[in-house]
């Protein structure tokens, strides 16, 4: 029974003190017993750290972000006028005909006005659509529903970089990640384009053009027996011009002692005629009485 009451006794005592007596006793004794332990960590922190912060305290207690870092995420297809928004629209429209519902709407015509042009054919859902909807041009007052800004049609979780196509390509130009065109060309590099330009320029030089000629023997007939007959080829060999060439001749006899000049000639087709050649060869007309074409060949 005294020892009962003993026990309540320091219990009492011991209740006596609060917690935060008893810690510092303790703490203490620890670091008599082992100096070169650490203090306690009530010692340690500050008292402003110890206090609690409210939401809005911690969000003060960071920067903002810059606005640069921050990225707009929206509906829409992004800018329309570039690959990446057209592959957009396609993937859109792999299982519907429609941007919205199903039939055309005032939703398509705002899509629709957006893009520069038809979609190339490998993008084949946003080629059809783009067509089908060309069809209403004319009627798209009459379509139902109310034309929004662009950026509320499409698939989520796209950057809308419509309505900011300058601002990201000047960004895009001021980041170039692949490196400036501007900048110097290694020795291969420009070893290897000389040559490609040399062998080009000599397969170019090589290249002939391709000329029709043709072969055309020509009867020219004098006036009578007594012409000059050697005055008279004389006279029609002196015809001389760009793409012409005389051949061989031969005299064939015509009737009653008269023979007539067998002359053969070639021409380049695009130079020389057979008008060009009668008038100037009667215009002999000491000699010559007429000229008639015999043979008309392509070489």
């Amino acid at each position: 029974m005294r020892w009962a009451h003993r026990s309540c006794d320091i219990l009492r005592r011991t209740a006596g003190g609060s917690r935060h007596d008893l810690a510092p006793r303790h703490d203490k004794e620890q670091q008599a017993a082992h100096p070169e332990q650490l203090p306690p960590l009530s010692e340690q922190l500050p008292p402003e750290s110890q206090r609690v912060l409210s939401t809005d305290q911690l969000r003060a207690s960071f920067p903002p972000l810059p606005p640069s870092s921050r990225l707009v995420v929206a509906m829409g297809f992004g800018d329309l006028k570039s690959p990446t928004g057209l592959q957009v629209l396609n993937d859109y429209l792999v299982d519907k005909s429609y941007i919205e519902g199903y039939m055309p709407s005032q939703a398509d015509m705002a899509v629709f006005e957006a893009v520069s042009g038809p979609p190339p054919a490998d993008l084949c859902h946003a080629l059809h659509w783009y067509n089908h909807v060309k069809s209403y041009e004319k009627e798209k007052a009459r379509l139902p529903g109310v034309k929004k800004a662009l950026g509320k049609y499409g698939p989520s979780n796209v950057e809308d970089t419509a309505e900011s196509g300058a601002t990201d390509s000047k960004d895009d130009d001021d980041r170039d990640l692949f490196g400036s065109d501007e900048e110097e060309e290694s020795e291969e590099v420009k070893r290897l384009r000389e040559e490609h330009l040399a062998q080009y320029e000599s397969k170019k030089a090589r290249k002939q053009t391709v000329v029709t000629k043709s072969s055309i023997l020509l009867d020219v007939e004098p006036w009578d027996d007594e012409t000059d007959l050697a005055k008279l080829e004389e006279c029609v060999r002196s015809i001389q011009a760009d793409g012409f060439v005389w051949g061989s001749s031969k005299l064939v006899l015509v009737g009653s002692g008269i023979k007539k000049l067998q002359i053969q000639c070639a021409v380049e087709d695009d130079k020389v005629g057979t008008d060009m050649l009668e008038e100037q060869i009667t215009a002999c007309d000491e000699y010559v009485q007429s000229m008639d074409v015999a043979a008309f060949n392509k070489i």
